[in-house]
């Protein structure tokens, strides 16, 4: 997640001028749109890389027993031919550790996702886990950023099929906030509330929490949500700007 190094782009059906309702009729259909580097999220059309083949993670030597444990967490595109490319360490352990897990995912075998049945490149982040017992560490896909179903029209008009004159903003792409302690017994982690105002072109203008859950968590689920897109609400078909909450979950580390 958090891939700052390449700008979002605004999926199709956030993007266009004109009205929302007009842009999720029947008959016009919006297919899942890659970034503007051509990389697609994980979503309802673009089916998530595989690990066919894992190579383990080889412990650093003359490391100190009390740095041992801890975890790297890795942001790669899965090209379309099964090759990671453009890695980015999200979350690092120190450089040796993280040398050594970029080593052992770029020896490992994907398979890559796919758009219908065509492979295409699709974001992911990999973690690496690294225990105190230096148990074998395992390069895992954690599917933290998503593309969502499109709405369907209903959504937008009333028990009549009349368009709603107002409809709220709806999210299309989210972010799983960090949550980055694998080795906490028993987590106290929740769902925080944010308050975001989404903006005319779909994407977050102002981020706060409303319901949050300490510990240092409600940080981070504000910067999630700032990386969420939208489709913005409309009023009498026209996009506006408009507030909403929503129910931020935390990656599974």
């Amino acid at each position: 997640m958090h891939h700052a190094k390449y700008a979002w782009a605004l999926l199709t059906l956030a993007a266009i001028a004109a009205p929302a309702q007009e842009s999720v009729l029947p008959g016009r259909q919006v297919h899942q749109a890659p970034d503007k580097d051509g990389v697609y999220y994980a979503g309802p059309e673009v089916t998530a890389p595989r690990l066919l083949r894992t190579v383990y993670v080889t412990y650093p030597e003359g490391v100190p027993a009390k740095e041992i444990q801890g975890m790297t967490v890795l942001a790669m595109v899965i090209g379309n031919n099964g090759i990671p490319a453009h890695i980015q360490v999200l979350h690092t352990h120190g450089g040796a550790f993280d040398q050594a897990s970029i080593a052992a995912v770029k020896q490992s075998v994907f398979e890559p996702g796919r758009l219908g049945d065509k492979p295409v490149p699709v974001w992911i982040d990999v973690r690496v886990v690294f225990r105190a017992d230096r148990s074998q560490a395992v390069p895992q896909i954690l599917i933290t950023e998503r593309d969502l179903p499109q709405p369907d029209a209903s959504q937008f008009e009333d028990k009549h099929h009349n368009p709603l004159s107002y409809t709220a903003p709806i999210p299309i792409h989210t972010v799983d906030a960090d949550f980055v302690d694998p080795f906490a017994r028993n987590p106290y982690v929740q769902v925080a509330i944010v308050s975001v105002l989404v903006g005319e072109d779909g994407s977050p203008k102002e981020v706060r929490v409303s319901r949050g859950l300490g510990f240092g968590l409600d940080k981070k689920a504000e910067a999630a949500v700032w990386q969420y897109r939208f489709l913005p609400a409309t009023r009498k078909g026209r996009p506006i700007a408009a507030t909403r909450d929503v129910m931020v979950d935390f990656a599974r580390f």
